[in-house]
């Protein structure tokens, strides 16, 4: 139940005949100089028990990127502390736009996606992740992302 973008929004196709640019299923690097990590917002769906999640991507900066690939395959690395980000994926659903909203990347046990913690402003997404969605607003999101509505 969600949705996921397989490149930040920032990722041009011409970028990965660059040496010192990358884009895996996780991680992205631009020109050495940009640095992202792929994560998960969670917004639980009222009533259900269930998540649904946005797969999107948030850039870190250069010592926190370094961090979390020194860490990516070390048990236990879910205790380290949350790092800063910018959220660097369009969610076209949304006004005002997604992208820059300030966020907390928290690491998780090895082999998930990282927690992707929104700055609890009044943002509709940041809303949604504190309040909830309904199992309608969850059809709404399934038949715009469908038919791009």
């Amino acid at each position: 139940m969600g949705y996921s973008t397989e490149a930040p929004d920032v990722w041009d196709p011409r970028y990965a005949e660059r040496e010192d640019s990358v884009l895996s299923p996780d991680q992205c690097v631009i020109k050495g100089e940009h640095f992202l990590v792929k994560g998960l917002i969670e917004i639980p769906v009222r009533d259900t028990g269930q998540v649904f999640e946005w797969g999107v991507w948030v850039s870190l900066s250069a010592q926190n990127f370094r961090r979390s690939d020194e860490l990516w395959e070390t048990p236990g690395r879910e205790s380290e502390p949350p790092y800063f980000g910018w959220l660097t994926t369009e969610l076209p659903l949304y006004s005002p736009s997604t992208l820059n909203l300030r966020t907390n990347v928290h690491t998780r046990e090895v082999g998930r996606r990282p927690y992707v913690e929104l700055e609890p402003t009044d943002h509709p997404l940041a809303v949604e992740q504190r309040e909830g969605i309904t199992l309608a607003r969850v059809r709404e999101i399934a038949e715009a992302v469908v038919h791009g509505g």
